[in-house]
């Protein structure tokens, strides 16, 4: 049994799937699947659990940014599109007996009132120490609840007790 909620940063092109993308999913739940790197496997596949929470992060855009926050509604799981040859995330190694690729799945939970983008998180200085500052590279990352935080109250949601 999980002891306590831990946090994650989600990193999306929002050419290839937007937080409002995930808001228009039935009841705003889809899996994360796709992840092709070894480390963000380990965190999908080993770490992240039910009601863990999730900053979505819109990449590889002009003005990188935190948009939104989503809840992890389902834990580790085969990702089936390493199985689909029609699919852009194929995997000829992957097999139903023995999958190399996971996924979760997420639910759209707010939108931010105020994006917090990467030059506004570069700038504070609480949250100097963030992975997404140091393994920018990563999909996904872990975020510690004082960072989850300051990005939800930078980014106008204040967060009931």
């Amino acid at each position: 049994m999980k002891s306590s909620r831990r946090y994650w940063l989600f990193k999306s092109e929002p050419s290839c799937f937007s937080f409002s993308d995930l808001e228009k999913r039935p009841e705003g739940i889809e899996p994360w699947d796709g992840v092709r790197n070894y480390q963000a496997r380990n965190f999908l596949r080993d770490e992240i659990q039910p009601g863990d929470g999730v900053l979505f992060y819109h990449s590889s855009i002009s003005r990188p940014a935190v948009v939104g926050t989503a809840v992890v509604v389902r834990g580790g799981y085969p990702d089936t599109t390493a199985l689909d040859p029609e699919s852009d995330a194929y995997d000829p190694r992957s097999t139903p007996e023995a999958p190399i690729w996971y996924r979760v799945d997420v639910r759209y939970e707010k939108p931010l009132v105020h994006q917090v983008t990467l030059e506004e998180i570069k700038q504070q200085p609480l949250l100097a120490g963030m992975e997404l500052l140091r393994r920018s590279r990563l999909s996904i990352l872990p975020v510690t609840g004082a960072e989850w935080e300051v990005i939800v109250r930078l980014g106008g949601i204040v967060e009931e007790a």
